[in-house]
């Protein structure tokens, strides 16, 4: 069944290879972005004439108040991601990820349906040993996770919505994001052959883009046996602490060389293992692995250089 689908941030990482996606399905998709990274992820989409693009900002209501009203699904994806960059501006932070998906709830209709992906860093820090599954307190700890804990509380409680608890996502997109962790680690792998660890034994769980991708679809295809629920994403066999995964990319990486530092703290204080049983048990499972996912990755290094003020 074709859909139409309003995507917002839908020019960033996670969108610039869903986008695509979805139009690939037969759906309708109508974007709004403020292109705040000057992106030009979705050129490709251009030609087809199920894709509508907006530049514009998803607080305004002026704005957004006509792309909902001709949506049957919303996927939010705008926000600011990450604990560094909302400490960085924390009034937009809030105002993107939390205010505007109250704006988003007020003006939507009952009958309209939200798929939206939050974020497993709302565990904190869980207890050695044991995973975290949907159940578990949720306990965030920067102003990104606190914020998106709200947005998910609010969309759960509206009705009508899934909400996906993403892993640390890794992989090449179109609108490539280099401060994720796999990928940040796969890039100084590659282009400084060593990267200096702080609190090495912190774990997180990962999961590839492309299977954040998947798991949109295959809440899309079953919507209403996966309604009102949140759901763990990740890769069951990828919780990994930053020193476990520097010694898969010493796999691939001849000469990399990762270092523990002794003193000094990491900022992101995540640190717990997860569960993705309950999204497996509705016949969702990933299909890219983390090994995998740095072999890509190092063939995509071989075209980026985070390098602008370089001469060479």
């Amino acid at each position: 069944m074709s859909l139409h689908i309003l995507v917002t941030g839908g020019a960033g990482y996670i969108g610039s290879l869903l986008v695509p996606t979805l139009l690939a399905d037969g759906h309708q998709v109508t974007v709004i972005d403020n292109f705040l990274w000057k992106q030009n992820s979705l050129a490709s989409c251009c030609a087809d004439p199920g894709f509508d693009i907006v530049n514009g900002d998803v607080r305004l209501e002026e704005t957004i108040r006509p792309l909902i009203a001709k949506a049957d699904v919303i996927i939010p994806l705008a926000a600011l991601v990450g604990a560094p960059l909302c400490h960085k501006d924390p009034f937009a932070a809030t105002t993107t990820n939390k205010d505007a998906i109250a704006l988003m709830l007020r003006l939507m209709g009952k009958t309209q349906r939200i798929l939206m992906p939050v974020t497993n860093s709302g565990y904190g820090v869980g207890e050695p040993g044991k995973y975290c599954t949907e159940e578990t307190p949720l306990r965030p700890i920067s102003r990104y996770g606190i914020d998106k804990v709200a947005a998910e509380r609010m969309i759960l409680d509206h009705g009508n919505a899934i909400s996906f608890r993403l892993a640390t996502v890794f992989g090449m997109a179109p609108r490539m994001r280099l401060d994720l962790l796999v990928n940040d680690f796969v890039y100084r792998a590659v282009t400084d052959r060593c990267v200096v660890l702080f609190e090495g034994h912190f774990k997180r769980n990962f999961i590839h883009i492309r299977d954040v991708v998947r798991a949109f679809q295959h809440g899309l295809a079953h919507f209403e046996r996966l309604n009102g629920q949140p759901y763990n994403v990740g890769l069951s066999d990828a919780n990994l602490s930053k020193l476990e995964l520097c010694q898969r990319i010493a796999r691939v990486v001849p000469g990399f060389v990762y270092l523990e530092a002794a003193v000094g703290e990491d900022a992101d204080k995540r640190d717990y293992i997860v569960s993705n049983e309950k999204i497996e048990a509705t016949g969702f499972l990933p299909a890219h692995s983390l090994d995998a996912g740095i072999v890509e990755l190092i063939k995509g290094y071989r075209m980026i250089r985070n390098s602008v003020y370089g001469n060479v």
